[in-house]
């Protein structure tokens, strides 16, 4: 590795911990990304950074994919390579950037992600603990029983909420509002929430210092609740995929879905769609008179259990 792409590789680090005031961990990845290029560089004979060229990244990037590393990695390791280009540019070491315009591999779109019923059971009913386990389990049961979005549920009000018609008026994106109904254990659990509040207190989740809830706040319900029920990665967008999925698989139309979610587009909307191979069978052996259950229907409904 020539000297003059080390110096400058290392003054880019050194940028990165001191001037940007970047992690440990993030360094450490920029490092062994940067490392491992500088090495396809000297490979090749480069030995500044104004004799890179954007043949020379693109190269890189068919190698680390050839040579087994995931897409995401190769996607990850290219955006190394532009942070530091660009940098180099920015201080004059090299006239034009050669990582510009180069574009990473083509990820895999990820399905949207969900938990079972019973897991949603389990997480609203044995999650929630301590003072607030009432708001907790509020929370909880708006974010899955209504589909939500975090910053919907955290700036609610009361006079959103229609506990008697079953309804909930939400600002969503845009500040465009729609009408999206609750089930009796949404309705339950605001009603329990509601009577431990000051009545003239306009938020439904106020904080403790007035105004609304933080919308981390109500992240860090989810993820904590999870954690003591033994489930991991579980989000308040998890439980909204999980309301999207779960009322797909039970017969909701994706129109009907759409208008829940706030959804401009159907196309956002027919991601849930693309259910796994394990979820038709499973759907199929349920539903089909002669497949196994005789049409017996989903098992562990959530709407059974929710008392």
């Amino acid at each position: 590795m020539g000297d003059t792409i080390a110096s400058s590789v290392d003054a880019y680090l050194e940028y990165l911990k001191y001037s940007r005031g970047s992690s440990n961990h993030t360094v450490v990845n920029y490092a062994v990304d940067l490392s491992q290029f500088s090495e396809f560089l000297e490979s090749l004979d480069v030995k500044c950074p104004a004799e890179i060229r954007h043949t020379h990244v693109r190269s890189f990037l068919r190698e680390v994919v050839g040579y087994g590393y995931a897409r995401s990695s190769a996607a990850r390791k290219l955006s190394s390579i532009k942070g530091w280009t660009s940098f180099l540019k920015e201080r004059g070491e090299i006239s034009s950037d050669p990582a510009s315009g180069v574009r990473g591999p083509r990820l895999p779109k990820k399905l949207p992600r969900a938990i079972t019923s019973e897991e949603v059971t389990r997480l609203i009913e044995e999650g929630p603990s301590g003072k607030y386990a009432t708001r907790d389990r509020t929370i909880l049961e708006i974010l899955y029983g209504c589909g939500l979005r975090v910053a919907e549920a955290a700036s609610l009000k009361w006079e959103q909420v229609d506990l008697d018609e079953r309804w909930i008026r939400v600002r969503g994106k845009g500040d465009k509002e729609r009408m999206v109904p609750m089930g009796r254990c949404a309705v339950e659990a605001l009603s329990n929430w509601r009577m431990s509040l000051d009545m003239d207190e306009p938020f439904v989740f106020p904080g403790e210092k007035g105004g609304p809830l933080a919308a981390r706040t109500l992240h860090r319900v989810v993820t904590r609740a999870a954690r003591r029920v033994g489930l991991v990665e579980v989000t308040p967008h998890v439980l909204r995929h999980s309301f999207a999925t779960h009322m797909l698989e039970r017969g909701a139309s994706l129109r009907v879905l759409q208008e829940l979610l706030g959804h401009e587009s159907l196309v956002t909307t027919q991601r849930y769609l693309k259910v796994t191979a394990e979820q038709l069978k499973k759907s199929y052996i349920r539903a089909h008179p002669r497949a196994g259950n005789g049409g017996e229907g989903f098992e562990g409904d959530y709407d059974s259990v929710c008392t």
